[in-house]
């Protein structure tokens, strides 16, 4: 049977005591801060420069409906796939010593098929954030099949011409525009489509 969940008589499911329910900071108590929404928290937590940065990008990954307090078994494939993704990216953010002394950390993001499980609203959202790590000095590195993402890559790498022991080739490897004139890319007539759409 699936699991069932009933709030607690005591706490209804605030999941702190009556004794906790006194403190208040900005005008919740902590179960209220649980049930506040990435977005909402991002703006709760505006004067804490590394919380904001996090709770910013869960919005920015299309994240930002999902509450502080959501357990992680509620989420779905595409949801888990992105909060990976988030603690990794939060990993690369300025410390506050950076931040005090103007330095930015540039690191090597490399990522394997970040679009599955995604929604296509989803994936306009991550090549945002994709291109902002880029704009901010960072290198991503992606392996990936989704035209969407291939058509915004600065510089692309083609392995084939199939995959196993028929693969493993270097067909193209430098901008977008060249590998468009390759005759024996797979990929080239799916992406002069979706380019021409």
């Amino acid at each position: 049977m699936p699991d069932t969940y009933l709030p607690c008589d005591n706490c209804r499911g605030s999941r702190y005591g009556a004794e906790l329910s006194d403190i208040t900071w900005k005008g919740k108590t902590i179960g209220d801060v649980l049930q506040l929404t990435f977005e909402e928290a991002a703006v709760f937590f505006d004067f804490h420069s590394q919380l904001k940065a996090v709770c910013q990008l869960m919005v920015d990954c299309g994240l930002g409906y999902l509450t502080l307090g959501q357990s992680s078994p509620t989420l779905s494939g595409g949801e888990a796939q992105r909060l990976k993704l988030v603690t990794e990216l939060s990993r690369g953010l300025q410390s506050y010593k950076e931040r005090s002394r103007g330095l930015q950390p540039h690191n090597l993001y490399l990522l394997e098929e970040p679009t599955i499980g995604l929604h296509l609203s989803d994936c306009e959202k991550l090549i945002r954030v994709l291109h902002a790590l880029v704009d901010q000095g960072h290198t991503v590195v992606v392996i990936e099949h989704h035209l969407d993402l291939l058509a915004e890559a600065d510089w692309i790498v083609e392995l084939g011409p199939d995959g196993g022991p028929a693969g493993g080739e270097l067909i193209y490897q430098g901008p977008l525009a060249g590998l468009l004139k390759v005759k024996r890319s797979p990929s080239a007539p799916y992406l002069q489509k979706r380019l021409n759409a």
